[in-house]
């Protein structure tokens, strides 16, 4: 029972967490100076028309009474409407998250690779050139500001290669010629490869290091020095006993990645002009779409709580001690 216990546990501390968060977003987004009415660009709005949108939008009502409405909407499923254009939050924020998904899976798992294969073997040789070079490489690339890398790669990088700087898709893709489906997909995964190394260049360091570090500690066990008596392989040793039991702490790691692939990459979106989610947050800023702003940053908190859960329940699996 005391694994049923950790589970039922972790999950009501997830839902606890989900409430917390939902009452923090709300409030969050009323702190700000002004609201959308007074975001409006409109020389000749007068005082009389900003009066009616603000009791067209609720905004006239109490805190409370907006708070009451917005919950009572949510347990409905409705994260309400726009104010920019007056379309459903769901539908204004899918497209962006259809453009930052596949991007930020790029970037995350290109860093999930290269980091495991730097931070095992630079653990392995360490205190040689190899590891000094693996160590300080990863720490020159998580010390760098994502929208400064970006803009170092776009300056010095996207020229030499060939790449598009910014946008999703070729303006004239399909208008000068009959574009295939094969045609639109090759076209996206050139407008994605910048960012997505942008990002991936990024939490590579951060992988690299965390797996150095773990796996520093796991060779220096007893298991592991029994196995290179017993004449095991490099190989062997280091990949299947240390790695494996090394990993415990890139879960938690690979789960907060996961977890923000909602939230995308703001800075780095806004650099390459990507339309994602990212960049669709800094344009409901930009104009106080409250609604747009809480359902983003709803599903992104509700994506690192799922996440961080399956990191939870993945730790009891692999390792029964974590109830203890």
């Amino acid at each position: 029972m005391r694994g049923a216990d950790f589970v039922v546990k972790r999950v009501f501390f997830a839902l606890v967490t989900v409430f917390v968060a939902i009452t923090l977003n709300f409030i969050l987004f009323r702190t700000l100076s002004g609201d959308a009415v007074s975001a409006l660009r409109c020389r000749q709005c007068t005082a009389q028309f900003k009066v009616y949108e603000r009791q067209s939008l609720g905004l006239d009502q109490s805190k409370l009474k907006q708070y009451w409405l917005y919950i009572d909407n949510l347990a409905h499923g409705d994260m309400g409407r726009s104010l920019r254009t007056q379309e459903s939050v769901w539908s204004t924020l899918w497209g962006p998250l259809k453009n930052t998904m596949p991007m930020v899976i790029l970037g995350t798992v290109f860093s999930i690779v290269f980091g495991i294969i730097t931070g095992v073997i630079s653990a392995w040789r360490r205190g040689t050139a190899t590891d000094k070079a693996g160590l300080w490489g990863s720490l020159v690339w998580y010390s760098m500001p994502p929208q400064w890398l970006g803009l170092m790669i776009v300056l010095f990088l996207a020229t030499r290669l060939g790449l598009p700087t910014s946008g999703i898709q070729t303006p004239t893709l399909g208008i000068l010629s009959n574009a295939s489906g094969w045609d639109v997909f090759v076209d996206r995964l050139k407008h994605m490869i910048l960012p997505a190394l942008t990002l991936g260049l990024v939490l590579y360091g951060e992988y690299t290091l965390i797996v150095r570090s773990s796996m520093l500690e796991t060779l220096g066990e007893d298991y592991v020095l029994t196995a290179r008596a017993k004449g095991l392989s490099n190989w062997a040793t280091v990949w299947k006993h240390g790695l494996r039991n090394a990993m415990l702490p890139v879960i938690t790691l690979v789960a907060l990645s996961f977890g923000f692939i909602i939230g995308g990459a703001i800075t780095i979106e806004y650099v390459f002009s990507y339309p994602g989610i990212g960049l669709e947050i800094v344009q409901a800023i930009d104009q106080r779409d409250y609604p747009v702003l809480q359902g983003a940053f709803l599903l992104l908190t509700f994506s690192v709580i799922f996440f961080n859960l399956v990191a939870d329940l993945l730790y009891f699996k692999l390792d029964p001690r974590v109830t203890e």
